[in-house]
């Protein structure tokens, strides 16, 4: 059996629920969703306790920041942002015309906000991914807003929060109440890895409703099908499963690290992944999970990335490496 664990997928398949009002729908698909995706944006700005004017919403949170990035870069303007780091990054940076200021991670898989801060200065947007990825690391809350605030107003910052609902909710930066004191802020979320949904493409930000009005109008016409919003919809109002989704991939989370721990240095993750800081045990690691049908990412003279699974497949990944 092969147990996929490159991509930060949840794990566990969609819930009852949301299977059921997905195949409910079904047979609206020949018909157009509409035009731009109000009724979606409304749901997650109603959840969120927000006016809808604050979200924008795109194919994956990689959507939203490149509709984000087209409305503030401007031809060979700087985008900054740490490296190593997500991979859209560098092709967001080519699409949108953007020359790429890439500031290597501190030792230990820390993101450099000095370093980053002083690109944004020539920078016409930042990037910061917290959690990280891929190593897991996260930036306390009050140095990340320290960050922000020494930020010029005329730079955008992309605060990328991918994997926030993974992050112990007392360590949880308050960022979307952020948006009000930074107008350059977008916090960017997506529905792909907590909630299951990656096969759905939906993103979201927060923003100020200036500079979400601006990022909006890079939406495109008939972009975010009617499924999708069925599945998100429906999700929220089942959010005490979903909790209980995430407490389950923390728990094996912390279980698989203490265990490799003792034979690998394993940085501390508040994600659904985990990051081995072995740029010369690389191979090594490939080649035991390999042997036992354990697909993860391998960065050759960096590390490796091995995503959460369920627990046949951390089992299986412990049985390889312990």
């Amino acid at each position: 059996m092969e147990h996929l664990l490159t991509l930060n997928e949840n794990p566990l398949p969609p819930l009852a629920s949301v299977a059921a009002e997905i195949a409910r729908h079904i047979t609206d698909i020949n018909r157009y969703p509409e035009f731009y995706p109000e009724r979606l944006k409304g749901i997650i700005a109603d959840w969120l306790e927000l006016p809808t004017d604050a979200v924008v919403v795109g194919s994956g949170s990689v959507g939203v920041a490149l509709q984000a990035l087209q409305a503030s870069v401007r031809p060979g303007g700087g985008l900054a942002y740490a490296w190593r780091n997500f991979d859209a990054y560098p092709l967001l940076a080519e699409m949108a015309g953007a020359r790429a200021i890439e500031v290597p991670l501190l030792p230990g898989g820390h993101q450099d906000l000095d370093a980053l801060g002083k690109a944004a200065v020539d920078a016409d947007a930042v990037i910061v991914c917290n959690p990280h990825n891929p190593t897991g690391r996260l930036v306390p809350a009050d140095q990340l807003k320290e960050f922000i605030a020494l930020v010029p107003a005329d730079t955008l910052i992309v605060l990328d929060e991918a994997y926030v609902e993974f992050v112990d909710s007392g360590d949880r930066p308050d960022s979307v109440e952020w948006v009000r004191e930074f107008p350059n802020l977008l916090v960017l979320r997506t529905f792909s890895k907590a909630y299951g949904l990656a096969n759905m493409r939906v993103g979201y930000g927060v923003a100020n409703p200036v500079l979400a009005q601006r990022i909006g109008r890079y939406q495109l016409p008939f972009a975010m099908g009617s499924l999708p919003v069925v599945a998100v919809e429906t999700s929220l109002r089942e959010q005490r499963e979903l909790e209980e989704r995430v407490e389950f991939i923390v728990r094996e989370r912390d279980r698989v690290a203490a265990k490799l721990s003792r034979s690998w240095n394993v940085l501390p993750s508040h994600t659904n992944f985990l990051w081995f800081d072995e740029p010369e045990r690389t191979e090594d690691i490939r080649r035991a999970l390999e042997r036992h049908g354990v697909r993860a990412r391998y960065f050759e003279g960096e590390g490796v990335r091995l995503t959460v699974g369920d627990t046949d497949a951390n089992n299986a990944v412990l049985q390889a490496l312990t």
